[in-house]
């Protein structure tokens, strides 16, 4: 056995070698331009199959980053503030379902054409009937009023439409969904230059860009396997890692340590509903699950985990315990929380709600059923495999026993109807992190809400939130929809999910690289502010 280790553990180490070497060959042992930047990206910037597309889900959808290549009708300030960028301003109707945005006339593409209100008329047309992780089903028609102004139609008034605005990359007028992501045309501050698939794409500077010029020329952008991110670092080839959970205690020399909040919430997501039998139409997946379907075992999760020690074992405190997965959000609901790490509180609940061990296992049990699941969760992301284990291990010290199963995504969702899954949100806009991921629905397979919770009185909360026109009245009623009459999605509620940590995005960046000032809660787009960044010694 001692022997089979050593020779795994050599064959890895041989694997991260030839990483490097392969990375250096592509990346900068020989490049000294103090111009040009070498990223590797984080595990949340997967390489695009379709290529640099944004209508296929490049920069956009759910993980939300800078395109580089496209720049968006606006941006997100320094101070966390959604501003113009391509538009100019705009004004929403009394019946908030039309959204009128101004454009600026001085911009040209990377290709010399100019800019105008067909371009995004084209592009959000083409988005709305795109199958990626964009959903721009309320969006009703887009219409160029002439060539600096362009109207929206919305099927029904949302108040968070403009996140769509902020995060939907620009295209040409002529876009090619055949053609377009291997050749991507757009007014950002970058140009792809070349693209080796599986390695590396070059992004340099666009000339024809109407805002800051950046100071880095070039920006070679890497997608490496995590296990690789410390070597790189070491390596001492690029100038942003990303720092893996493994690697949160580690320095580099040359290199400084970068924390960067992010909101995020990683936990645990339990079916609500009782196991009757029930499939989806579409796949046959089961639906149900008798223990989880049970608002004590949920309670008592929510009660007796730690999250504070889960923090500390598992991200060696680079991460704060949560508890609604929008803590940090303008709309977060504090009265919505509970106090955790009391293993006694979480027995009593157990014990009222009709749980007790008869057979003396340590594991509880109601009408002859085991207080017992299955938690799944992508091996491929070693820190929600590590918090799995520590929230099993946590979870059987009030009496209820958590099975891990590891597997890739395409099973996890087919099972999350029925079982825990460890899951993961990050987006500030409150379409996607309160109402997708909490306003009842059909079992339609669309990995949000994945238990299926519903609350009737939590849904019409939501949905005023959805149609006012008065963002600060919106972020009152989604904030008020976490804990309402009893019930509601927060954990002092119905408690759908165990959420447990936020997690930020920490990265390893040269000495000498200063990033400027980046918005709070957006960690997980390094490159957002990419045009403030610079390099203050003279060599890469």
């Amino acid at each position: 056995m001692e022997k089979k280790t050593m020779m795994i553990i050599g064959a890895v180490a041989a694997i991260i070698v030839i990483a490097v070497a392969a990375f250096a060959l592509m990346g900068g042992s020989t490049d000294n331009d103090p111009t040009h930047l070498t990223v590797a990206a984080h595990s949340n910037i997967k390489e695009p199959k379709s290529g640099f597309d944004p209508l296929t889900g490049w920069g956009c959808g759910h993980q939300n980053y800078n395109p580089l290549v496209q720049s968006c009708l606006f941006k997100t300030d320094k101070n966390g503030e959604i501003v113009p960028d391509l538009a100019t301003g705009y004004s929403i109707s009394g019946d908030g379902k039309t959204w009128t945005v101004n454009l600026r006339n001085d911009v040209k593409f990377s290709d010399n054409s100019t800019f105008n209100a067909k371009d995004v008329e084209t592009t959000f047309n083409t988005a709305k009937k795109t199958e990626t992780d964009l959903d721009l089903t309320n969006l009703e028609k887009v219409t160029a009023k002439n060539d600096t102004c362009v109207e929206f139609t919305l099927v029904e008034p949302r108040s968070t439409f403009i996140y769509d605005l902020r995060y939907v990359g620009i295209v040409p007028e002529e876009y090619d969904n055949n053609t377009y992501g291997e050749n991507p045309i757009g007014t950002g501050p970058y140009v792809l230059d070349h693209w080796d698939k599986g390695q590396q794409a070059i992004f340099k500077v666009n000339d024809n860009y109407y805002g800051d010029k950046p100071f880095f020329t070039q920006i070679t952008l890497l997608f490496p396997e995590e296990s690789t991110w410390l070597e790189l670092a070491k390596s001492g080839q690029v100038d942003v890692v990303p720092v893996a959970t493994s690697a949160l205690n580690q320095s580099v020399d040359g290199y400084q340590f970068v924390e960067k909040s992010a909101g995020r919430a990683q936990g645990v997501s339990f079916p609500y509903l009782k196991d009757t039998g029930n499939v989806t139409n579409e796949s046959g997946w089961k639906i149900g699950n008798n223990v989880t379907a049970d608002k004590a075992i949920r309670q008592a999760l929510n009660v007796g985990v730690d999250r504070q020690k889960m923090c500390d074992e598992v991200f060696a405190g680079h991460a704060t315990p949560e508890y609604t997965s929008v803590d940090t959000r303008d709309y977060a609901n504090n009265a919505s929380k509970v106090k955790d790490g009391n293993i006694d509180d979480a027995k009593r609940i157990l014990k009222e709600g009709g749980w007790k061990d008869t057979d003396g296992d340590g594991i509880v049990e109601k009408d002859g059923v085991k207080a017992s699941f299955d938690l799944y969760y992508p091996p491929d992301y070693l820190d929600r495999q590590s918090l799995s284990t520590v929230f099993a291990e946590q979870a059987k010290e009030i009496g209820i026993e958590v099975n891990l199963k590891g597997a890739d995504w395409d099973t996890i969702y087919a099972n999350m109807y029925s079982s825990a899954a460890l899951m993961q949100q990050t987006s500030p806009d409150p379409y996607k992190s309160i109402y997708q991921q909490y306003h009842s629905k059909d079992a339609d397979e669309f990995y949000m809400n994945p238990g299926l919770y519903n609350n009737t009185d939590s849904d019409k909360l939501m949905e005023d939130a959805m149609h006012s026109n008065d963002f600060n009245a919106a972020d009152k009623l989604w904030s008020e929809s976490a804990l309402v009459n009893g019930g509601g999605w927060g954990p002092a509620g119905d408690a759908p999910f165990a959420w447990l940590v936020n997690y930020d995005y920490n990265y390893f960046i040269k000495n000498g690289i200063d990033i400027g000032e980046q918005p709070d809660g957006l960690g997980n787009d390094v490159l957002i502010n990419i045009c403030d960044w610079t390099r203050t010694n003279s060599t890469a």
